[in-house]
């Protein structure tokens, strides 16, 4: 069997040593396995292989072992073809950037996440993908988290890539947001048409097939979406490893995307700052500060050409509740009819 078709295990649980063997096996590959950093060493220095699976900690007595970095960049200088997937119970989000970013791996699990369907995908596309880049530039992580924001909305994550869904969920939990993750277009065009959103953070590419050269920028699922977060008013960041000089500018000159950052150069603290610039964007202006929540909501419900019966039973309130909020709506925005609160909210947006 050629080298194109050996993949390597690297993890200390015999358990999932197993699991692993399984899967691979149905690809076809030839698998080898090392449960310790030294056997890792050994293998990458004397064979090629296609794919690699490499668990962080391979101490299970030490939490903080991190050999599997190690191994990461010993796959990076020893065996460049290789594709590396880390598969880890002990992961932090600067870990999960460094792995990705820095040292070059394809994709980045938890294992409480695993799911085998999900995986066997995820091998399909490291196989048929291109090898990584030998080097990348490394990010920073100079700015921590922003703190004690509280409850600020929902945020979309619209990635194919596992890893990455992983980390930018994590980071725009910590920045305070409800996030709803998405592998595909599909799903995320339904929570977009079912679900209020205050951030979109999308993948242009999100068929599964990367570094294509051939790909049109009209083969990008991601489009899609970007028509429907700008008909929505949605401020989107798109985040994307695949993506042209010529995709980005279609992306900012046709959908007024709010951002591009390309994930080979993934900074934390820039992603940071760019969705409290986002989020900032997003924050009513004007007399429309004055209403509260509900009231908001029902400006928007209005907006949508709903009556107060429909109205209150999106809200799940009587209608004479929707009459004393539209009321109120009336006298903070200093109108005299619906129309009128209409306009004044499309024109403050």
């Amino acid at each position: 069997m050629n080298s194109s078709a050996r993949a390597l295990v690297v993890e200390d649980d015999p358990s999932w040593q197993q699991i692993l063997i399984e899967i691979l096996s149905d690809h076809h590959l030839e698998v080898e396995v090392a449960g310790t950093l030294e056997e890792a060493l050994a293998c990458l220095k004397e064979k090629s292989h296609r794919l690699a699976i490499v668990d962080l900690s391979l101490d299970e007595r030490d939490h903080r072992n991190r050999d599997g970095i190690q191994v990461l960049q010993a796959a990076r200088r020893l065996d460049p073809e290789c594709q590396v997937i880390m598969l880890t119970g002990f992961a932090t989000v600067e870990l999960a950037v460094a792995a990705l970013t820095e040292y070059g791996a394809f994709t980045f699990l938890r294992k409480e996440n695993f799911r085998r369907a999900q995986f066997r995908e995820i091998i399909a596309r490291a196989l048929s993908t291109a090898p990584a880049s030998v080097s990348s530039p490394s990010p920073s992580f100079a700015s921590p988290a922003p703190a004690g924001k509280g409850e600020r909305g929902k945020a979309l994550v619209v990635d194919d890539d596992a890893g990455w869904r992983e980390l930018l969920t994590e980071m725009l939990a910590e920045s305070g947001l409800h996030v709803r993750a998405c592998s595909g277009y599909g799903e995320a065009l339904g929570k977009l048409r079912r679900e209020k959103f205050a951030l979109a953070i999308v993948d242009l590419s999100l068929s599964g097939t990367f570094w294509r050269a051939s790909r049109a920028p009209r083969d990008l699922e991601g489009y899609q979406l970007l028509r429907m977060t700008q008909k929505l008013r949605l401020p989107t960041i798109v985040v994307s490893g695949a993506a042209s000089p010529v995709d980005i500018q279609r992306a900012y000159g046709e959908y007024e995307i709010f951002a591009c950052i390309e994930k080979q150069t993934f900074d934390r603290a820039a992603f940071y700052r760019l969705v409290e610039e986002a989020l900032q964007k997003r924050q009513p202006q004007g007399e429309l500060t004055t209403l509260t929540e509900r009231e908001r909501q029902v400006l928007e419900l209005l907006v949508q050409g709903m009556s107060n019966k429909e109205i209150a039973l999106r809200l799940s309130v009587s209608t004479n509740t929707v009459k004393q909020h539209l009321k109120s709506i009336f006298e903070k925005l200093n109108v005299h009819s619906r129309a009128a609160a209409v306009a004044k909210a499309l024109e403050e947006k």
